[in-house]
């Protein structure tokens, strides 16, 4: 099997070219990462480019982080600051190559953050759509993002199918579905066709996914089984330099 590197939460102590040249020399087949604005996007290709690595996705950005933004599509309030991180993040996207953009919906509720939420994807997937890249949107655990506006798969494919772009899919974290719903491997397989996207963690610490309640020998197996062959997400929190507990992913690429 293939595997990316969040670059979000692996190598943060390097620079986001080191972190890049880093996940290669680790072994990993890509990367990606959160939010990378700060750092030239020609340094970042660069990197991309004597790597030989793919950029699968970045997230638009989270807002004023200091006020308690943590995404901003979903607010009815802030439609033009949303629209504003998604020209960003598409714009960057773009010029690194990423094949994905992950659209915050941010801390909101109700009926008219759901309408906001919809209207802001049908902007970014006609926009993204022209640079061939993808929309996923993802479900936060109510425990690590209390108040975040999509927790679930079931919100989030039926926000999928009322935007109805091809080019809107759903990012999978196994370690947020975990904490929320449960029933991991059966849900892989009900939602095949909308995952545009799979990261994995373990649960609960959000570590390497070698301990912890899920067996991910077994969901990796079940992955590889329904065909899914695009590189998985390794968007964990390592205890200590990310170097040092890499075991599993010698032992994850032999699935």
């Amino acid at each position: 099997m293939q595997f990316s590197a969040n670059l979000g939460f692996l190598w943060t102590e390097l620079a986001l070219p080191d972190a890049i040249r880093a996940a290669k020399a680790a072994g990993f087949d890509a990367v990606e990462c959160h939010w990378p604005y700060d750092v030239d996007s020609a340094q970042v290709k660069a990197a991309l480019v004597e790597t030989e690595l793919t950029m699968l996705g970045l997230n638009t950005s989270r807002g004023d982080v200091s006020a308690g933004d943590n995404g901003l599509s979903a607010l009815p309030n802030r439609i033009p600051q949303a629209r504003a991180a998604i020209d960003q993040a598409l714009a960057y996207g773009d010029a690194i190559g990423a094949r994905n953009i992950h659209v915050m919906a941010g801390f909101s509720r109700g009926v008219e953050a759901h309408r906001t939420f919809v209207e802001n994807l049908k902007y970014a997937c006609a926009l993204a759509a022209a640079k061939g890249i993808f929309i996923l949107i993802e479900p936060l655990n109510r425990y690590d993002a209390p108040g975040y506006f999509l927790q679930t798969t079931e919100q989030a494919t039926a926000i999928i199918a009322e935007v109805g772009a091809p080019n809107l899919k759903l990012m999978f974290d196994c370690y947020h579905v975990q904490l929320m719903e449960g029933d991991l491997t059966n849900k892989l397989a009900h939602l095949q066709d909308h995952i545009g996207h799979i990261q994995f963690a373990s649960v609960p610490d959000r570590g390497a996914p070698d301990h912890g309640e899920i067996n991910f020998d077994h969901v990796f197996h079940v992955i590889k089984g329904l065909g899914y062959s695009m590189p998985l997400g390794a968007e964990y929190k390592p205890q200590g330099a990310t170097d040092m507990p890499l075991q599993w992913l010698e032992k994850a690429r032999l699935i």
